[in-house]
């Protein structure tokens, strides 16, 4: 049986959040008082969980295998393209979080550089807010769509 790649992500998708519920049912089922039984059998329950496993570990070698080979527009791999994709996101992400520290933020209300009086301690900027908020804006994005040749 073929999947399409998007059949495949969508029950990757499905089995991840399967596999979720039946560790929340499993720890659920592992422990019962004496004399008492169990909601479920953590045996079958386990067993499951097994099985869905190994399917989602196949799944994955087949999506990996599939992104390994397919090409996008620009010519790079449909993996290079998603490391790219990913990597980009991180570098936002972390040039957002130095410009939220920087701006006062994360200090609660904005007011993270604010003194009430001499005696307390002065933050400084470190960095220039201005120059990373363009780095931010300006990087290269890379959408959920990428093309493939």
């Amino acid at each position: 049986m073929t999947l399409i790649v998007g059949e495949a992500l969508n029950r990757r998708s499905d089995l991840q959040k399967r596999i979720a519920q039946l560790q929340d049912r499993v720890s659920a089922c592992v422990l019962a008082q004496e004399g008492e039984e169990p909601p479920e059998s953590p045996d079958e329950l386990l067993a499951e969980l097994a099985a869905r496993c190994d399917e989602l570990e196949g799944l994955i070698a087949k999506i990996n295998h599939t992104n390994a080979n397919a090409r996008l527009a620009s010519g790079e791999t449909v993996t290079e393209g998603l490391a790219r994709r990913d990597v980009i996101a991180l570098r936002q992400n972390a040039l957002r979080t130095a410009i939220k520290a920087a701006t006062g933020d994360s200090l609660g209300g904005g007011f993270g550089l604010a003194r009430y009086s001499r005696s307390e301690i002065r933050m400084v900027r470190q960095v220039k807010v201005r120059e990373l908020q363009d780095s931010a804006h300006s990087a290269p994005w890379i959408g959920h769509h990428l093309t493939l040749t």
